[in-house]
C-alpha cells in the first residue's frame, strides 16, 4: 500500500474539494481517502494546485504523431494514449474517422485486443461515422459515406470488453436500427447531421443517448427552427460533448450551452488529431495535408480537421471560458464521461473503491504528472 498526501491546494473529491487529502493506494485502487488531519514530512505540497480525477476523453481520432485511422492497432492505440496520458487523459476511445467497413471491423478488433493487452486507459472505441450526412461531413471523406445496415448493426453489436461508441446522422438511420444499437448497449450519438428537432427528439425516444460536438457539424439554432442544438439543450436526456478550444465553439456559445443544460451531462472532449504530443504538428489524414497552426488543424480550404487540443487545456478553457470552477470543469472531464460511458462504479471521481486515475495540475491548470491506475505518467509539454 501506498501512502499519498497532499497539502496546500485543492483535491477534488467525490465528497466536496478538500484543500489537503491522505489517500492510500493498493494496487491500482484508491484504498482510502479522507481530509488531511497531519502534515508529514514527505507531503506533496500543491502550491495552490490541484488534484483531479482522472480524465476521460470519448473522441480521440490520435496523438503523439500516430492517426487511429492509419494505426489501428494495439501498438497504435498504445501510442495515443501514452501521449495523451501526459496531460491528464487516464481513460479514453480511439476513434475511428469515416472509414470502410473492414477497418471499422478492425478497429473494434484493435480496441478489445489493447483492452486484453492491458494498454492503460482504452476503454472501448468510438466509430466516429461512415453514417453522416454529406451536406455536414466536415473533414469526413464522403466517398466512404454508407447507411446503416443489417450487418454493420451486428458487427457493432456483438460483444466487446470496452464500450462502443458509435455517431450516426439519425436522419439516415431507422428508428428500430437506432433501438437494436441501443439494446445491444452501443452507445449511439448524433453527429454531422441534419436532423430537424422532431427527428432528433424521436431518435432520443429511440435510444440514441448523446451529441457528438454539439453544435459543430449539425444545423444551427434557429428561433423557428431549433435542430438538434435546440433539443439537446432543451432534452435532459442526451449528453453531449463539447470541443472546448476556442475554435470550434465561441466562448459565448459554450456558456450558453452550461446554463442552458446545466454542466451535468456536458462532456468535454478534444477531438484530438496526431499533433497532439507531437514534435511535427502537420498531419495527413486520408490523403490530404492538414497544417497546424496556433492550435488549430484544417485543410487547406479552411476546413477544420479535429483539434490540437488536450484534456488538461480543455479544463482550463472550461474554466476561463465558460466561467465554472475547477472542480465543475473537472465533473465535465471526468465524472461526466465516466456516466455516459456506464463507469461510474470504477472511474470518474476520487473515492475510496475506485481506481487510483488521478491529475495533478499546477496553479494554473497545468499538468504536473499523471496516476493510471496507480502508476505514474510524467506530465506533457505545455
Amino acid at each position: 500500500m501506498t501512502l499519498y498526501c497532499f497539502v496546500n491546494g485543492h483535491v477534488a473529491t467525490a465528497a466536496g474539494v478538500w484543500t489537503g487529502a491522505e489517500m492510500r493506494v493498493e494496487g491500482d485502487r484508491i484504498a482510502d481517502l479522507s481530509p488531511l488531519t497531519d502534515t508529514p514530512a514527505n507531503a506533496i505540497d500543491l502550491a495552490g494546485g490541484w488534484i483531479m480525477p482522472g480524465f476521460i476523453d470519448t473522441q480521440v481520432n490520435g496523438g503523439g504523431g500516430v492517426l487511429f485511422n492509419d494505426a489501428t492497432s494495439v501498438a497504435g492505440i498504445a501510442a495515443i494514449g501514452a501521449a495523451h496520458a501526459g496531460y491528464g487523459t487516464t481513460g479514453f476511445l480511439p476513434t475511428l474517422i469515416s472509414d470502410h467497413p473492414d477497418r471499422i471491423a478492425l478497429a473494434l478488433e484493435a480496441s478489445d485486443a489493447a483492452i486484453a493487452a492491458g494498454v492503460p486507459g482504452v476503454l472501448g472505441v468510438h466509430i466516429e461515422g461512415p453514417f453522416l450526412a454529406d451536406a455536414r461531413k466536415g473533414i469526413h471523406d464522403a466517398s466512404r459515406f454508407r447507411r446503416l445496415d443489417d450487418a454493420m448493426i451486428a458487427l457493432l453489436s456483438r460483444p466487446h470488453r470496452g464500450q462502443v461508441m458509435v455517431t450516426i446522422a439519425p436522419e439516415l438511420a431507422e428508428l428500430d436500427q437506432i433501438r437494436a444499437l441501443a439494446a445491444a448497449g452501443v452507445l449511439v450519438s448524433a453527429g454531422h447531421t441534419e436532423v430537424d428537432e422532431a427527428g432528433a427528439r424521436a431518435a432520443f425516444d429511440a435510444g440514441l443517448g448523446a451529441v457528438t460536438h454539439l453544435f459543430n457539424a449539425m444545423l444551427p439554432m434557429l428561433h423557428r427552427k431549433p435542430g438538434l442544438v435546440g433539443a439537446a439543450l432543451d432534452d435532459p436526456r442526451p449528453w453531449c460533448g463539447l470541443i472546448a478550444d476556442g475554435i470550434h465553439v465561441s466562448p459565448v456559445m459554450l456558456r450558453i450551452a452550461a446554463r442552458a443544460r446545466g454542466t451535468d451531462r456536458l462532456m468535454l472532449v478534444t477531438d484530438a488529431m496526431p499533433s497532439v504530443g507531437a514534435v511535427e504538428k502537420d498531419f495527413v489524414l486520408q490523403g490530404r495535408r492538414i497544417r497546424v497552426a496556433d492550435g488549430k488543424c484544417a485543410y487547406e480550404d479552411g476546413t477544420l480537421a479535429g483539434s490540437d487540443l488536450d484534456m488538461a487545456g480543455a479544463v482550463r478553457n472550461a474554466v476561463h471560458m465558460m466561467a465554472v470552477t475547477p472542480d465543475i470543469a473537472a465533473q465535465m472531464a471526468a465524472t461526466n464521461p465516466a456516466a455516459f460511458l456506464g463507469l461510474t462504479a470504477e472511474r470518474g471521481a476520487l473515492a475510496a473503491g475506485r481506481r487510483a486515475d488521478w491529475v495533478q495540475l499546477d496553479a494554473d491548470l497545468m499538468p504536473v504528472g499523471t496516476w493510471i491506475g496507480g502508476k505514474h505518467h510524467a506530465a506533457g509539454a505545455a
